[in-house]
């Protein structure tokens, strides 16, 4: 396959409903995601990252994980601000 593409959460929620509908009519697992363009295992994994969700759910997880990012960073900021200054004041500079 090799193509990498990135899809939004509301895109996958939307691909994850096709792929019900497909699965209701009789299809496999594998025709599925391969209708849907994906591998198999990506459909597992979105399935297991958003199965049951609703887009605007989706938006939210996707806006609660970059802010989780920012504010990991800016511990780590403070983190190392703290230890040079204890060292700064240690003398050990």
């Amino acid at each position: 396959m090799g193509r990498q593409r990135r899809y939004t959460p509301e895109q996958i929620i939307s691909k994850l409903r096709e792929a019900e509908v497909l699965l209701s009519q009789g299809r496999t697992v594998g025709e599925a995601a391969r209708q849907l363009g994906v591998a198999e295992q990506t459909y597992y994994r979105w399935r297991n990252q958003y199965g049951g969700m609703q887009t605007s759910q989706a938006r939210k997880l996707k806006e609660l994980e970059r802010e989780n990012v920012r504010l990991k960073k800016a511990v780590a900021e403070l983190t190392l601000d703290k230890l040079i200054l204890k060292e700064a004041a240690e003398g050990n500079f």
